[in-house]
């Protein structure tokens, strides 16, 4: 049972708790209705708001719409405005345009295709909305008129600024130094950059806008003229240079390089002229005298021999003298030559830099043809000349004049070299454009093999005439042209075993093996001929001995030619023993020449000759004899000495060899013979047959082959 204090105690505290609550449920009673009043009063204001809200919307709508109908038609207006002042300005452009199109374009070239470009747009107006209007015509007549002073304009610029490149800059362009890793780019600069522009300007509009394409004629006829000129210009400064000095070179490179002079010259894609200029001259005077019988003797100063050289010399400066006027004229064809070949590279240099130039201005899908008509003049002149030299080779030919093929071989030399650019530079023109070169390269070869097989017939077939015999025995012309024919070939290797190889129709004709070997056999082919046709000849002398020294000088000739050049290795090529060969026939010669002397020796040897005792007392006969041999051989000795004097060895090491062979044996028998009858009383008068001692007999051999002496 809980205590009533307890009790008590928690009654009061309960009665309070109620007692708070009810104050507190007071308060939210009254919170209450002031919330009730508050929200009563808020609907009232919101809904005073609506409505004034609405009636403001009813009043502010419909001046909006009106608002919006009047800037619609603002705009309108505004826009009508426009269309007609763009309209009305389409009346005025040919007005408004007609000084600066009157004016033309030079100076102002932007200006002028900006007014171009309104008349365009009026064309096209009228055109679309009225074309039945004078306005048309008149517009489309002043565009025609503005599209022509634009083409005059091209071709304008392109005649006032296209200039021939100077040969002094065509020079450098095409030198190769060997001594530059890097060769230094020559830039040729055919216009200013600022008249290029504007040419590739009028050009873009005359193919987007203009729609003619006659520009390109006009570009390509200009462009082909200075192409033409530059070349000839070329051609001038060579002959001009050439006459001057005989040295042709740019003095822009020599300049360039003046600090160094250690360096080596430039290598241009040219032969030295004059380099086979003497052999030309020697060719051709033994072309023109040798093969009609009318000179005789060598014309080729021998590779040894101080005796011979001075009687060379002598019969040079005659010829000089007498072959002056000819060797002017080829003076002038060495020039012609090396003028050639410096302008078939100056022409690929050239139409590769055409090309360049070509490619801002023209459209690509014009570019080929107008490039391919571009070269046509420059590309004919250069193949005419080339045709040209080909057939003052083959009238030279007919002539018997062989030296004419020794001009083509620089020339086919460099087109063959050049080709490979040739063709990269033609690439993608005509066929007949392309084959040009080709042709003439084949024509060259066809003669130049033509020229090269006539003269190894030539070499067989020279007639043996005995006012063309050389009198002396020394190297006959034949053999010095021959061999010098033969050494012309060796800076040309390539090119001749090719001229061979082009007329064989074997697979491997186009090999580099193949062709020196055709070019190895071609000189032993001439050899073989020269080596016939000398032994035929030296049947026309009717001194066997004089004939011995003839071959032995000949064959010796070109025994040391063909070890002073590289001929021997190229003869090596498909004749290995030719040295040796040589050798033997020279031994040969020198033998037969020695059985000359027996006549002399014969009468001193004791052939038929009996025994003497010395003291005893010979009888009249047997002292005839021994007088006879005497008499016999002062005789023989001095006409073989006084004969054999005027015979010429040129070959110093030949002959020392050959006189001290013979001053040996005769010596020595000579020698025996005198002491045999020394103590042999034969007459009384010895000194009339013991006229020479042994040392006088030595020292007239040692005269032998001596003119000098």
């Amino acid at each position: 049972m809980i205590p009533t204090e307890d009790a008590s105690a928690r009654k009061r505290e309960i009665e309070e708790k109620l007692k708070q609550e009810q104050e507190t449920l007071s308060f939210i009673r009254e919170n209450m209705e002031k919330s009730d009043q508050l929200t009563k009063g808020m609907v009232s204001i919101l809904s005073s708001f609506e409505s004034r809200l609405m009636q403001l919307e009813n009043s502010i709508i419909p001046v909006h719409k009106q608002t919006e109908n009047l800037q619609r038609l603002q705009e309108n207006v505004d826009k009508t405005l426009s269309c007609m002042d763009h309209v009305i300005s389409y009346y005025h452009v040919a007005k408004d345009t007609d000084k600066i199109i009157r004016e033309g374009p030079t100076g102002r070239l932007d200006e002028y295709l900006a007014c171009i470009a309104k008349i365009q747009k009026a064309v096209e107006y009228f055109q679309d909305n009225n074309p039945d209007s004078p306005e048309l015509n008149t517009v489309k007549s002043r565009f025609e008129k503005g599209k022509e002073l634009l083409e005059a304009e091209f071709r304008g610029l392109l005649t006032r600024y296209s200039k021939p490149v100077p040969p002094i800059l065509i020079l450098d362009a095409i030198t190769v130094d060997e001594e530059l890793e890097v060769q230094e780019e020559v830039t040729l600069e055919h216009l200013p950059e600022a008249v290029l522009q504007d040419i590739i300007c009028i050009s873009g509009w005359l193919v987007e806008y203009g729609r003619n394409q006659d520009f390109m004629n006009v570009y390509f006829q200009i462009r082909s003229n200075q192409l033409d000129r530059s070349i000839k210009g070329l051609k001038d400064h060579f002959r001009k240079s050439s006459a001057s000095s005989g040295i042709l070179y740019s003095p822009a490179v020599q300049t360039k390089r003046k600090d160094t002079p250690t360096k080596k010259a430039p290598k241009r894609p040219v032969y030295i002229p004059g380099t086979i200029r003497k052999a030309q001259n020697l060719l051709k005077q033994y072309s023109q005298h040798g093969l009609d019988g009318k000179k005789g003797g060598s014309n080729l100063t021998p590779l040894e021999g101080h005796d011979h050289d001075q009687r060379v010399k002598h019969q040079s400066d005659a010829l000089t003298d007498k072959h002056g006027a000819a060797a002017g004229k080829d003076d002038v064809l060495d020039i012609e030559i090396d003028s050639y070949i410096h302008c078939i590279s100056a022409f690929v240099k050239l139409a590769q830099s055409e090309y360049v130039l070509l490619t801002e201005i023209i459209p690509e899908h014009h570019q080929k043809k107008t490039f391919d008509s571009l070269i046509q003049e420059a590309l004919d002149n250069l193949m005419l000349e080339g045709d040209n030299i080909v057939a003052a080779a083959r009238r030279a030919i007919m002539r018997h004049d062989y030296s004419a093929v020794l001009t083509i071989f620089p020339i086919l030399r460099h087109l063959k070299q050049t080709k490979p650019d040739f063709d990269s530079t033609l690439q993608g023109t005509a066929a007949s454009t392309k084959n040009k070169l080709p042709t003439l390269i084949t024509s060259m070869e066809t003669i130049g093999a033509k020229a090269l097989e006539e003269f190894a017939d030539s070499i067989k077939n020279d007639p043996d005439k005995e006012y063309n015999m050389p009198k002396d025995g020394t190297v006959h012309e034949l053999t010095s042209n021959a061999i010098l024919f033969l050494q012309q070939l060796l800076d040309f290797q390539e090119t001749a075993g090719a001229m061979l190889a082009s007329q064989e129709t074997s697979s491997s004709a186009s090999s580099s093996e193949f062709s020196r070997r055709l070019l190895s056999t071609y000189i032993c082919k001439v050899l073989g001929n020269l080596q016939l046709n000398l032994l035929s000849k030296s049947k026309v002398y009717e001194d066997s001995a004089l004939s011995a020294i003839f071959l032995h000088n000949n064959y010796n000739y070109i025994l040391k030619s063909l070890e002073k050049s590289e001929l021997i290795q190229l003869v090596t090529v498909t004749q290995k023993k030719a040295e040796s060969s040589y050798r033997e026939l020279i031994e040969q010669q020198k033998q037969i020449y020695q059985r000359s002397w027996y006549k002399v020796t014969e009468h001193i040897t004791d052939r038929n000759m009996p025994a003497f005792q010395p003291g005893t007392k010979l009888k009249d006969k047997e002292r005839q004899v021994i007088k006879d041999k005497f008499k016999g051989f002062n005789d023989g000795l001095e006409e073989l000495c006084k004969i054999q004097k005027v015979w010429a060895i040129p070959d110093k090491e030949q002959r020392d060899s050959i006189r001290h062979a013979q001053r040996r044996v005769v010596s020595e028998a000579y020698r025996a013979f005198l002491q045999r009858y020394a103590n042999i009383s034969f007459t009384k008068n010895p000194e009339k047959y013991h006229k020479y001692r042994p040392e006088q007999v030595e020292e007239m051999i040692e005269r032998l082959f001596d003119t000098s002496a």
